[in-house]
Formats: C-alpha cells, structure tokens, sequence
C-alpha cells in the first residue's frame, strides 16, 4: 500500500529552535510537537538548502532541480509549474490526492493539486504571497480571493485538517501544509504573549564575533541584531515608535553591548512565541492523523525552506552559507520503515525532497531530476548514492538591504569552503555593486560555530584545493559553470 504524504513545511524556522536539535534555547523552550516526531522516527542533522532563499528554495523542494535549471535563482524570478518539472503533478498523474494550504510563495498558481489555498491579496503580486499574521487573505482555487478572520497559523491548520477530515478516503494523499511563521516580523498569538515572562533567553556565542579571522569578503557585511549594521539592524527596527508587537524601550543611554543584547532578547522572545503556534499546529495535525486511523500509513515530514540566523554571527535573515542558514530542520515520521528516535548524519540537500518522496509513493524519478532519493539512508540502510558535498549558491548580491555579497560554495561532512564572488550578474533584484571578493573555509568538526577561518591556514592547503576540486565537480555535474559570466569567470582565476 503506498503511503499518505503530509508535508508540513514553515517559513526560516531555524533548527536551533527546535528542542529536539538540542541547541542553547532548549533551556527555556520546547517544541513537544515535532519533538514527537523525531521521538518516533528521524532527525536529519546535515539537510541543507541549495540557496537559503525562500522562492529559489520552494522551488527546488517542488522540481528536485537548482535554480539554474528550474529558472528559479532569486526571489523575483517566478516558477512556471506547467512547463518545469512538478511534484505534485506527478504524483496527481499517478493516482494521488493532491492539495496545498498555506504560503505558496512562487509568482504562480499552483498547478498540479485538485484543491489549494494559498496566501495571496488581490492586486498585490508577489509581495502579497508573503501574507499577514492576522486576518490573512487566501487565493482559493475554486473561489478567488478569501479573507479569513483571525491567527494565520490557526487558519492555514484548520484548512489542512478540514481537508483531511473530507478527502476522499480510497485515494492516498500529497497535502502540503506550509506556514508563513515564523517569517518576520513576529507577530504571535495572544495565548503566547506571556511565554517568556521572567525568563532570559540564552545567548549565542558569536552574538558579538571578533571578526578579524574573517576574510574582507564578508567581514563588514551582514544585517544584525546588534547596532552594528548600518544598512539594516533589528535594534532600529524595534526602536520604532510604530513596530508592529510593540517598541523596544529604555535603551536610549545604553551601552552598545546593552543595546544589542535587549535586541537579542526582544527578537527571540517574538520568534519563538511563532514557533510555538506551529508546535501547536504538528500536534492537531498529527491527533487528525490518528483519529482518521491514518497516522501510521503517513509518512509525515516538518521542515523549512532554509534555516535562519538567531542572533548567530550578529545576523538576522538567512542568505549567508553558514550552518544556521544552509542547514535545515527536517524530521520525518513513517513507522512502517523509519525507526524510531534516530539520527541520519548523511548530507541531503532540498533538490532530494521530490525524488524521495516520489520513491515512498513508489513512482520512478524522473531522469532529469538533479536530487537523489534519500528513502533507505532516513530508514538507517545502505543506497546506491549517497552526497560527497552539498552545492549551494546565493544569486541576490546585497539585496533587501540585508547586504549579503553573492556567493557559492560546497558543503561536506567535515568541511565547508565557500568563494563570495561580490557580483549582481543578472540576477534579479540584486544591487550592481561589486564587493571584494574572497575565500572562506571553516572545519565543521572542530569548529562547529565557525569562528575561525582556516582558508590561509598552510595546515589545510591539501583539503583546501581538495574541496575546490570537488566544487567544479559539482559545478559541472549540475550545469552551474558560468559560461555566460565572463567578469565571474576571471573574478574565480584570479582568486582561485
């Protein structure tokens, strides 16, 4: 019999802010939800984005390809799931149920599924993909645009479990369930407005880094929660009469160091009181499973697009190759073949999303689908093929104001070497500002919070030209090698 899929999917939910990852928050906030998740199936601890974006990201997850392929490389650049490679379509095609609620986030329709409901306001485009935490707008596929009053997180759940409830019940299903929390800025539900009252939260290492060892290619760039980013910092944002969950107040005679730890507190305290709502959201999912007497032939994953910055490095946002952005929560639940409460240390990567889950359903992959499937690895067997690095590229040279140079690189078990190229190219919304480029490398084994960048370290000139070896391998085998970039091109010899 195959499978019910359910993916839940959230919006730059950082796996730091998952209990069950065991990061410093877990002292003072729990997820028992999708700590139940991995309590009876997986943890995937190297499941990495390929472009720590949300649009490039959503549609490698859909297409099992790269933006270079998809036509997917920035947020500005729209899907087109009629002509590209299309999961849902493809499990439609061969006899599955299909429906989406929640955020879409594609510049498209959704096309493949029998039933959706996507965040969306009429006459606002993209940015009206993005949604509102409170009184949202749905684009539904049957009814145009619907306004729904109250939590968006309540609401995208309940039009998932409503579904559940009437599916037709001979058919095995693809639900999609993809929650704009916790996307900034955090407005929570008015259940968790006290969760953290009386309490500290924990701090990052590298909240305030020295940041000396870092290369000129990235050391003064970045968007901060401290004051440091003149461009943009989460301290000037909450300074602000009209901030949306209220002004961060009294920190006018602070020192900096003060001022950026109360900005600390304050981001934390708002994003985690949005992940609890999507807690809440896994665990009435998961009772709708189980009263339907499905929850065992359901192969239920929660994930995210990308990770996201929690203070790390003095970031906010995502976009930059570091673990908090590049690497992604995923917990996968399917007791018929996933045993309980392990851990899968091998590299995936979000383009391997489609073929696995078209591996479940038992449908042949596609051959020009770049990702592998990831089936017997996430049940603690052997497969066939298995990642040496993990590719990933970020297009948007500076944009947003979040002041990220472009950059790729590639991601090992041991080791991380990244190349920021500081150029715009022709992508999409990035700003035509060449920055200095450089070289990054960090040992991800003894120097988990990369804090010290060993490019220009003799002791790693072997695995240093090993890892750029491995880097134009992958360039070539996902057809990324920039023939078109001629400035890209002599940028990389010159540096190389």
């Amino acid at each position: 019999m195959r499978p019910n899929i359910l993916y839940i999917m959230s919006d730059d939910h950082a796996a730091n802010a998952i209990s069950c990852y065991h990061s410093i928050l877990q002292s003072v906030f729990q997820t028992p939800n999708m700590d139940r998740l991995y309590q009876e199936g997986c943890r995937m601890d190297a499941y990495c984005a390929t472009n720590a974006i949300c649009t490039p990201a959503r549609a490698s997850i859909m297409t099992g390809q790269y933006g270079q392929l998809n036509g997917v490389r920035t947020l500005g650049d729209k899907w087109n799931p009629e002509t590209e490679l299309n999961l849902a379509r493809i499990l439609k095609e061969n006899g599955y149920q299909t429906a989406m609620f929640g955020k879409w986030h594609l510049g498209c329709d959704p096309e493949g599924f029998d039933d959706y409901q996507y965040l969306a306001k009429e006459g606002q485009g993209m940015f009206g993909e993005q949604g509102v935490y409170f009184n949202p707008s749905f684009k539904d596929k049957n009814n145009g645009y619907v306004l729904y009053e109250g939590y968006v997180t309540d609401i995208i759940t309940n039009l998932t479990t409503n579904w559940i409830k009437n599916r037709k019940k001979e058919q095995p299903f693809f639900l999609m369930c993809h929650h704009k929390a916790p996307h900034d800025f955090w407005e929570y539900a008015q259940r968790h407005e006290h969760m953290f009252d009386d309490k500290t939260i924990p701090e990052p290492e590298s909240l305030f880094e020295d940041r000396r060892h870092r290369s000129p290619a990235t050391r003064d760039f970045g968007s901060s929660v401290t004051p440091r980013s003149r461009i943009r910092s989460l301290y000037d944002d909450f300074c602000k009469k009209d901030y949306v969950t209220g002004p961060l107040q009294g920190t006018e005679h602070m020192t900096y160091e003060e001022k950026g730890k109360a900005a600390y507190q304050k981001y934390l305290k708002d994003y985690l009181r949005t992940v609890a709502a999507i807690d809440d959201s896994v665990g009435k999912l998961l009772d709708v499973l189980e009263a339907e007497g499905i929850l065992e032939d359901t192969v239920v994953i929660y994930t995210s697009d990308q990770g996201m910055f929690l203070g790390e490095h003095d970031y906010q946002d995502k976009r930059w190759s570091f673990e908090e952005s590049l690497r992604t929560p995923l917990l996968i639940r399917y007791p018929r073949e996933i045993p309980a409460h392990t851990n899968c240390t091998e590299l995936m990567a979000n383009i391997d999303i489609a073929p696995t889950l078209l591996d479940y359903a038992e449908i042949s992959i596609p051959e020009n689908m770049q990702g592998i499937s990831c089936r017997n690895m996430i049940a603690g067997k052997p497969q066939e093929e298995y990642h040496k690095g993990i590719y990933f590229r970020y297009w948007m040279h500076l944009a947003h104001q979040h002041d990220n140079p472009a950059h790729y690189g590639v991601r090992t078990k041991d080791y991380k070497l990244t190349f920021y190229y500081g150029l715009a190219l022709d992508a999409e919304g990035a700003v035509d500002k060449p920055t200095q480029p450089g070289w990054e490398l960090y040992d991800l084994q003894k120097d988990p919070g990369e804090l010290k960048n060993v490019y220009e370290d003799p002791a790693y000139y072997e695995i240093r030209e090993e890892l750029k070896g491995l880097l134009c391998e992958l360039k070539e085998k996902y057809q990324d090698q920039d023939e078109a970039y001629v400035e890209l091109q002599r940028t990389f010899e010159k540096y190389k």
